[in-house]
């Protein structure tokens, strides 16, 4: 999986791949980075200006627990592209191409508080970046063990609450799993 910068000469979100690279998506996925870990600013990607914008500020005492970002050129149930948590030793900065490989997904669902009934997939898929010593020995998400996948569970149902919106973990699966995910969301 790899992470692309979007930038005119690189891949736009929405551009479709030529399907040489999507077939190879299938095994490695591509991401740009869009939230730093350890820090409480989220980016969003302009796809009309080519940039990313400051979307939202996590209140004080909350931040991204590990880097996030995106796989450029898919679109997932929920209508934004497939969304990536990357394991990396060091955080990189919004837009950076990182490659990684998924190791799993937590597949979840949101909902408007106020309407249960109106509920939108929102997975997410877990991925080691290519050249992390500290997670190399990661395979599968459950590699990372009950304990981390709970917590990582629950910092996306917290997040969720603050905008006022729920959110309720389907379960957390494999790296088969994820790279069906990102093919499915390929456009």
């Amino acid at each position: 999986m790899s992470v692309r910068r979007l930038n005119g000469q690189k891949e736009r979100a929405g551009r479709p791949l030529p399907p040489q690279a999507a077939r190879a998506r299938s095994q490695a996925v591509a991401s740009s980075r869009d939230r730093n870990s350890q820090r409480r600013n989220k980016f969003a990607f302009n796809s009309e200006q080519h940039t990313f914008e400051l979307k939202k500020v996590l209140p004080a005492g909350m931040a991204f627990p590990y880097d996030f970002g995106f796989v450029p050129s898919t679109k997932a149930d929920d209508g934004d592209p497939v969304d990536v948590l990357v394991l990396m030793d060091e955080p990189a900065f919004p837009g950076c191409v990182l490659r990684c490989r998924p190791i799993g997904v937590i597949e979840g669902e949101q909902f408007d508080k106020g309407d249960k009934k109106n509920k939108e997939r929102n997975d997410r898929i877990i991925a080691v970046e290519r050249d992390a010593h500290s997670w190399a020995d990661i395979e599968t998400s459950a590699d990372l063990g009950q304990e981390f996948c709970r917590e990582l569970e629950e910092f996306f149902v917290n997040y969720h609450r603050l905008s006022r919106e729920g959110y309720r973990v389907l379960g957390v699966k494999g790296p088969t799993r994820a790279r069906k995910l990102v093919k499915s969301g390929i456009r």
